[in-house]
């Protein structure tokens, strides 16, 4: 079984027009309504379950399982709507999960998570999945809530592919804000954890989570990294 922690939307490119802008550019967690336009949903948590099993682009759920290829996807996203427009088009309702979540709320992510794993009598994720999310975090909960957030994932995984946001991409976020008139992110400016950030966080999983790095599979066609770690803990600790 696998399954990722969340995969939230990301803000559109640099060079997107005014009209996007006004349409999705303040969304405070980069839960943008009009996300699907810069990637399609076949991108995304499908087309990853897709490859997994080796299906094909226009398979759907074949009402069984293979034997030796069960597997299970959590897709977790902050946004009630952008869920449910996942849940009405998912090809894989029997295998896909999709549900609201404020990962940083403890108590709520604590019985999701503790209540899905339970229907596998598991305690953690084969692998849990962060693309695109860590900027959000950071911006919203500051230094310590990155932190916490990595701590999180660590310790609910044996392995953790990420795709950390560059920080070009935060003063994007911020210039958007801008350009609509809104208040800047909270913590923008008290960030000390800056500068290179998929270097910081590989420090921060390696130094404080019990973290190796494994491989890092190079760059994106929008230049982030994606990096995959491995749990030091022995797997009953997890």
């Amino acid at each position: 079984m696998a399954a990722p922690t969340s995969e939230s939307g990301e803000g559109p490119p640099e060079g997107a027009s005014e009209r996007s802008l006004a349409a999705g550019g303040a969304a405070p967690y980069g839960n943008f309504p009009d996300y699907s336009r810069f990637h399609p949903p076949e991108e995304l948590s499908t087309a990853l379950y897709r490859h997994l099993l080796g299906y094909g682009e226009s398979e759907t759920s074949h009402g069984h399982s293979v034997p030796g290829r069960d597997l299970c996807l959590l897709c977790c996203d902050i946004d009630p709507g952008l869920i449910e427009r996942a849940k009405q088009h998912s090809p894989f309702p029997g295998a896909i999960s999709y549900a609201t979540l404020d990962i940083m709320d403890i108590n709520a992510r604590e019985m999701l998570l503790s209540s899905y794993l339970s229907r596998f009598g598991r305690s953690a994720f084969d692998i849990c999945f962060c693309m695109s999310v860590t900027m959000w975090i950071h911006l919203n909960h500051g230094d310590s809530g990155l932190v916490k957030f990595l701590s999180c994932l660590a310790s609910k995984c044996t392995y953790l592919l990420i795709e950390p946001q560059p920080w070009k991409c935060y003063r994007a976020a911020a210039r958007r804000l801008r350009k609509l008139g809104r208040n800047d992110f909270d913590h923008f400016r008290l960030l000390t954890i800056s500068g290179n950030m998929a270097e910081k966080i590989t420090q921060i999983l390696a130094k404080d989570c019990a973290m190796e790095l494994m491989c890092c599979f190079g760059s994106t066609s929008w230049d982030r990294s994606i990096l995959l770690f491995k749990s030091t803990l022995p797997e009953h600790l997890l």
